[in-house]
This record gives structure tokens, C-alpha cells and sequence, in this order.
């Protein structure tokens, strides 16, 4: 099958613009503005079935039609700030497929009424950042952004927004107060974005992976990207593999397959020859699940996920073998989180200071079953409680981790 979003692995130089338009790009966008209305986009990409490539995997056309159209102007974010341990697939859409990116952003753009556009980047991102702005340079100078377009009324701007490297700006309403030069910490929702957001405006914020399916679902019709995926959850969807597997790195896929073709098909199996022991499906911020046969036949869409007590997120697949001992990783996944929490609300804020002390005590020290008791205990007092889901993360990997491998907690003690 043919790539729909890392078209470069297919199509040399397509990061330059000249390759670009000889492969069909921005057909889509002028199709769009001088024969669509901005609300028959929208239809095309509700009728689409794209789901968010976020996380949260909500229905990228609904989202869009909640925008407040009684309110103006309307902005629209490229959630770029890619932070999540075991994410990195939007950096190689980026650097690789830029310009299918930015026609996404600009298809967005377009279908809700915006006129400038913000593709907000992690601050460890800064050569991407430059990298996007030449090709933002390039678009102008070639008609495909500004003043009129197309011969048209509508006008379009994008800018490129550095973040500081904080995790919790990739909480949509975080990234908000940030572009506006704020702290980035959550807001209260509601409202949301799509009513009050970025300047207190309507706003639609997407992943660069969602708007870079955009050019080719407008192309090609919302008929052509259902018939890719399952019925659940269309299309394709990218990948990131990485832990005790052979090949680790981005595998463009329907979503459908299964995680053995996933770890030993396309990652060439684990290392050494190992079991498979766990699989994290959505990165740092995952469940842990309980690896058997009928686990790895299980394909990777949203609703598969879900019954094996884990979510897909952004698919981010670590893959853990029998080599790895639970304790350390959720070690990890603590200390990571106790780091990036904003600190605005109490839970998460004292919540993940506790649990670091405390899985540092079971890690270091020995699995006293009182410490172990207490760290549960802890994170399940924070679930549900905290104002953005960072500190909901924080606890997935601690509660299944204890409850799922509590073999990995029995021992007395463990080199770290």
C-alpha cells in the first residue's frame, strides 16, 4: 500500500516544493478554497472518519464543527510539541514531508474560517522550527499562502511558536497560555478551545500527524480513507516502536494490525530472542499490558486497545521483555512525570513528589509490601482528581504496573 503520510520514504526530495506539486501538492488546498465551501471540508473530514493522532483519538471533523461561528477571528494550532517518551514520529513528518504538513494546516485553516495559523513547537524542536519557516517562505513566494489566494478573498498566515521544553504544553489549553507569553499551565475547561481559546477566540488545535492526512483525504474523498483501517478507526496510522525490539523506529500501517505484525514483521522480533513481557501501547503515559498470544493478536485500533484495559494514544508502542523488571521502568515513567508536572493543582503536584520518594524507596531499598501498598494507594487517590490529564498519566503505568506484574514487586532488592 502506498504511503499517506511518510511519503518520503516513497517519493525522494519530496521536501522540496518543485517534487511536491509535480506529486499533487496543494491541489487540494486550491480545490478546496476556490470550489468548496469551508463547510463542505469539514463534511468531507467528519464523513473521513480521521480521528485525532494525538491521543485522544476524538473525530477531527466534529471537533472542527464546534467552533463558535458567532466569534471572530478563529485560529488554528499545529500541536507540534512532541514530548512524549517513546514519541517521534511528527519530527520525521516535519523534517521529511513538510510541505503535505502545512497544506494539512492550511485545509484546517480554511474549513473553520481561520486567517493565521500557529504551528507550535517543543523548544528542543529549533531547527525544525527554522526548517518550517523556510518552507513557509516558500509557499508565499509561490501564491499558496498570504493575501488572496487563489484569486479569492480568503488570506492565510503561518507562523512557527517555539515552546520551552515543557510536556505540559502539549495539553492543548497549557499550549494556549503559552503562545500568549503565559505560564503554560492548563486552563479550566469548560470553556474550550473551540469557543474560548488562543486570544480568548475560537480555536481548533490538531497533532501534525492528523493535519498531514488532510491533502489526501480532500484529494482522494472521505470514501477512499474509510476503506482504509477498520471501522473504528480509519486509515493508517503511524507507529513508533521502540524498546527491546530489533528495529525500532516509525512504521506506517492500517490501522488493524495486530501487534505481532507489528513487533516481528516490521521491528524484526525482540532482542536475543526474548517473550515478549509487556507492551506500554501509548508511550510513558500508558497502561501496562499483560503480553499472551491472544494479546498480540489483538489489532491495534482504537476500540481492540481498549479491551485489553489500555488505550492506544498515540501509538507509541515500548515493547518490554522478560529481561526488564517493572519497578525500574515505572521508576522512569515517575521521575519523568514529578519533572514535567506543572504544578498548578494539588493532586498531581504532591501526587507525583510522593510517588518518586516512594517507588525511589521500593527501587533502591527492597519491596516492602507497605511501601508498594502505599505508592497505589497514592496513585489511585489521584485518579480522577487532577486537573489535566498529565497527572492521570502519571498513575496508569504505576496502578496496572502493580497490579498486572506483581511478581516484579516480590523481590527483596534490585540493582538500578
Amino acid at each position: 500500500m502506498a504511503s499517506v503520510i511518510l511519503r518520503h520514504r516513497e517519493i525522494p526530495d519530496i521536501n522540496k516544493l518543485n517534487i511536491y506539486k509535480k506529486n499533487g501538492g496543494f491541489v487540494a488546498f486550491k480545490n478546496a478554497v476556490t470550489k468548496m465551501q469551508p463547510s463542505e471540508v469539514t463534511d468531507v473530514v467528519k464523513n473521513s472518519g480521521l480521528r485525532g493522532r494525538g491521543g485522544a483519538g476524538f473525530p477531527t471533523g466534529v471537533k472542527w464543527s464546534f467552533i463558535d461561528n458567532k466569534n471572530w477571528p478563529h485560529y488554528v494550532v499545529a500541536n507540534a510539541d512532541e514530548s512524549e517518551p517513546g514519541t517521534f514520529k511528527d519530527r520525521e513528518i516535519m523534517e521529511s514531508n513538510p510541505f503535505q504538513f502545512l497544506e494539512g494546516v492550511a485545509l484546517a485553516s480554511y474549513a473553520v474560517g481561520a486567517n493565521a495559523a500557529y504551528v507550535y513547537l517543543r523548544g528542543e524542536f529549533w531547527q525544525v522550527a527554522a526548517f518550517l519557516d523556510e518552507k513557509i517562505a516558500e509557499m508565499e513566494a509561490a501564491g499558496y499562502l498570504g493575501e488572496n489566494l487563489f484569486g479569492t478573498e480568503y488570506s492565510l498566515k503561518i507562523y512557527t511558536h517555539l515552546g520551552a521544553g515543557a510536556y505540559i504544553c502539549g495539553e492543548e489549553t497549557a499550549m494556549l497560555e503559552s503562545i500568549e507569553g503565559k505560564r503554560g499551565q492548563p486552563r479550566i475547561r469548560p470553556p474550550f478551545p473551540a469557543v474560548y481559546g488562543l486570544y480568548g477566540k475560537p480555536t481548533v488545535v490538531n497533532n501534525v500527524e492528523t493535519l498531514t492526512n488532510l491533502p489526501l483525504i480532500i484529494q482522494n474523498g472521505a470514501d477512499w480513507y474509510k476503506s482504509l483501517g477498520t471501522p473504528d478507526s480509519a486509515g493508517v496510522k503511524i507507529f513508533s516502536l521502540s524498546g527491546r525490539v530489533r528495529k525500532p523506529g516509525n512504521y506506517e500501517l492500517p490501522f488493524g494490525t495486530t501487534f505481532r505484525q507489528l513487533i516481528y514483521e516490521h521491528g524484526g522480533g525482540i532482542l536475543d530472542g526474548h517473550p515478549v513481557k509487556a507492551i506500554m501501547p501509548a508511550g510513558a503515559s500508558s497502561s501496562f499490558i499483560l503480553v499472551d498470544d491472544k494479546v498480540l493478536n489483538t489489532p491495534m485500533d482504537y476500540a481492540s486497545v481498549r479491551t485489553l484495559g489500555a488505550d492506544l494514544g498515540s501509538a507509541s508502542v515500548i515493547v518490554i521483555d522478560d529481561t526488564v523488571s517493572i519497578d525500574w521502568v515505572i521508576n522512569k515513567t515517575i521521575h519523568f512525570f514529578k519533572h514535567e508536572s506543572c504544578g498548578k493543582c494539588t493532586p498531581c503536584r504532591e501526587g507525583t513528589y510522593w510517588m518518586m520518594h516512594l517507588i525511589d524507596r521500593i527501587h533502591k531499598n527492597g519491596h516492602s509490601k507497605a511501601d508498594v501498598d502505599l505508592l497505589l494507594n497514592v496513585a489511585r487517590q489521584m485518579q480522577n482528581k487532577c486537573l489535566c490529564p498529565l497527572g492521570e498519566f502519571s498513575t496508569m503505568a504505576v496502578v496496572t504496573g502493580i497490579e498486572r506484574f506483581s511478581q516484579d514487586f516480590k523481590v527483596v532488592s534490585r540493582n538500578s
